[in-house]
């Protein structure tokens, strides 16, 4: 006769195992939808170009000086826009990076391990 989970062998471990799943992908969902909410700001030019950045990557605005909207110098413009770009998805990268590692580090997994498996 089977007595309660413990005559199911290693079922009941993976009964435990597969709660933890879901709760990891429900965590997973939650940190992805603050990571679309959060914006970082990246710059060039010492502030004159600001670009606005979801911690997912995604550009949702850019300032612009408009001391340096001057047609002959429209190549550094385009050039400025590019790195405060570059600057706010670096910065929003790593701050994915962070929330993924907090994520990690409350489930009890090795630090540096990519998600998903």
């Amino acid at each position: 006769m089977l007595k309660g989970l413990g005559g199911l062998g290693g079922l009941g471990d993976m009964a435990g195992m597969m709660k933890k799943a879901q709760e990891m992908q429900a965590k997973m969902a939650e940190m992805q939808e603050e990571l679309a909410r959060t914006v970082v700001v990246g710059e060039s030019g010492a502030g004159l170009v600001k670009a606005r950045v979801t911690a997912k990557g995604d550009v949702t605005g850019l300032d612009i000086d408009p001391s340096i909207l001057v047609p002959s110098e429209k190549e550094v413009v385009e050039d400025l826009i590019i790195a405060a770009i570059r600057d706010a998805q670096s910065k929003a990268a790593a701050r994915s990076q962070s929330e993924l590692a907090k994520l990690t580090e409350g489930l009890g997994l090795p630090p540096g391990m990519k998600l998903p498996f």
